[in-house]
């Protein structure tokens, strides 16, 4: 296993503890704190899932 495939743990850990982000506030454009933090990880683990292909085919 390359080092690079362990940023795939990054989003997990960042979601996995839900009472790290279970507050209502601040709030953005009136989203409650919950919901934009686990929205705003889908472009985030993407462009993570991306990096470690690249760097992975790359290496390969």
């Amino acid at each position: 296993m390359r080092k690079v495939s362990l940023l795939l743990a990054v989003p997990f850990v960042a979601l996995l503890w839900v009472p790290f982000y279970n507050f209502g506030s601040p709030s953005l454009f009136g989203i409650p704190f919950f919901y934009w933090y686990q929205l705003s990880w889908i472009p985030i683990t993407s462009l993570v899932i991306y990096t470690v292909f690249r760097k992975v085919r790359d290496d390969g």
